[in-house]
């Protein structure tokens, strides 16, 4: 290979086309990378070619390495993957480095840039690896201004020169790796965008499934109920149970209302699961406390492998003596309206999330229910729910659209609409304002967003819904 400058300017463009077409058309980011230190070494008219990647952690990776020499590519590649993995090593230790053989310290906390200072390492080690007869010359790989790795050539060539014109022919096949690199992220990026939407959407029917499409029919009772979820899946639960009695005695209904932590498939498959040993504990005719503590206990593996845990509200009403018992695991307390003195209970007992501990203890008690009287199950999608200023309704504003609601609506679906009316008026202008800050802030550059003062990123977050479910319960005038 000469020296000097020499290659016909049609075999440059030729090499260039061969990349591009390589960058649009291969699917093995691996063989685009390969093809790149090969059209480096040639443009360049080195001897070899080699990239070196820059892991997020901090860490290197020799990427590829062209050597036209076949006999000293091994060797080279020992000794690059060599530094590589000691420079790995010592940047997770936290270590200085000692470079050469006069033991100069280069320390990170003293280079303004970790993409610089790195760069800098990488060149003093590699050189010192092949050689002071060795021409060595590097260009970064660029992607949204950030240093993710290092393209360099080589040559052993006594009169081999560096030029203007092959520094610029290395910068552009850099550039064409740093795209196919950024391109290769963006599809897996999008491939698991798309495995999580899917999942998603499986849980979304599993949830879909598993929620009562129908409300009890019972003596003295009617019902009312709503899952409005935030995403296309959340972890709220409800469901009636009706559990047979005697012979000619009405019928009991066991009311649930939980929190499955988690979205997704595994949340819906722990769902279905609770769901379906839930049911197998009512049926049994267990009183509400032993329910939940049977239900922790067998619960208690799966739940502690998933890393997930349940709050759950269980009740169980019996209409031939108006006696709501109910047992309570770490759920929103559910609220009493009393008609005869429109004033608000809680209904709650001591209790911890189910998964929590495998052998949990929880308690249990009763009230009598009255013609008129109405209860509220809900989720904790209400209480949080925010407006413009970041106020939550909490459980106070709950407390006073159950009132409203209760007092001026005598059928529990009218009641349960009003309370999700209400709870909407309440978010409205959170809504609002998020509409005019995205349509602003969408002709912000980036720097002017870094401007935007914390406490409206806070309001952001706070505005942001999470899943809301009610279950209303409504006992009729005799």
């Amino acid at each position: 290979m000469p020296p000097a400058e020499s290659r016909d300017p049609s075999k440059s463009q030729d090499l260039f086309a061969a990349l591009a077409f390589a960058s649009r058309s291969f699917k093995n980011l691996n063989q685009v990378l390969e093809l790149t230190t090969f059209v480096a070494s040639q443009l360049t008219e080195a001897d070899g070619s080699a990239l070196v990647m820059f892991e997020p952690n901090g860490t290197l990776r020799l990427e590829q390495i062209h050597c036209a020499e076949m006999g000293r590519r091994e060797q080279i590649r020992r000794l690059l993957e060599g530094s590589t993995q000691s420079l790995s090593r010592e940047i997770s230790s936290g270590e200085d480095f000692a470079l050469g053989s006069s033991s100069t310290l280069v320390v990170a906390e003293e280079m303004l840039d970790y993409g610089a200072w790195l760069e800098h390492v990488l060149d003093r080690q590699f050189q010192q690896d092949l050689g002071s007869g060795v021409y060595l010359r590097g260009t970064p790989l660029l992607m949204r201004s950030t240093v993710r790795g290092r393209l360099y050539v080589f040559s052993h060539q006594s009169g081999y020169h560096w030029t203007e014109n092959r520094q610029q022919l290395l910068r552009l096949v850099a550039d064409q790796a740093s795209v196919a690199i950024e391109n290769d992220e963006l599809t897996a990026s999008l491939r698991r965008k798309a495995a999580l939407d899917r999942e998603l959407e499986i849980g979304s029917e599993i949830q879909s499934q598993l929620l009562p499409r129908s409300f009890p029919r019972l003596a003295g009772i009617q019902f009312a109920a709503r899952c409005k979820t935030a995403s296309q899946v959340g972890g709220d639960y409800y469901d009636f149970i009706e559990i047979k009695t005697q012979p000619g005695s009405p019928s009991r209904v066991g009311i649930v209302i939980g929190d499955v932590m988690g979205k997704g498939v595994p949340a819906g498959l722990l769902m279905t699961t609770m769901r379906g040993m839930l049911r197998a504990e009512v049926l049994n005719d267990h009183r509400p406390a032993r329910i939940l503590q049977h239900l922790n206990h067998v619960m208690y593996a799966d739940l502690e492998q998933a890393h997930r845990f349940i709050s759950l509200f269980y009740s169980d009403y019996d209409p031939s003596s108006g006696h709501l018992c109910f047992s309570n695991a770490a759920h929103n307390p559910t609220l009493l309206w009393r008609a005869t003195s429109q004033e608000l209970d809680y209904l709650d007992t001591p209790g911890q999330l189910l998964g929590l501990e495998p052998d949990g203890q929880f308690e249990e008690l009763c009230v009598q229910l009255q013609p008129g009287d109405v209860v509220v199950y809900y989720t904790d999608g209400f209480t949080e729910a925010a407006n413009a200023r970041g106020e939550r309704l909490e459980t106070t504003g709950l407390e006073s659209a159950v009132r409203y609601a209760a007092l001026h609506f005598e059928d529990p679906q009218a009641i349960l609409e009003c309370l999700f009316d209400q709870v909407e008026r309440f978010r409205q202008t959170a809504q609002a304002r998020q509409r005019a800050s995205s349509s602003l802030w969408s002709n912000l550059t980036e720097d002017e967003l870094r401007l935007i003062p914390n406490n409206l990123e806070l309001q952001g977050r706070l505005m942001a819904t999470d899943d809301m479910t009610l279950v209303v319960m409504k006992v009729l005038a005799a």
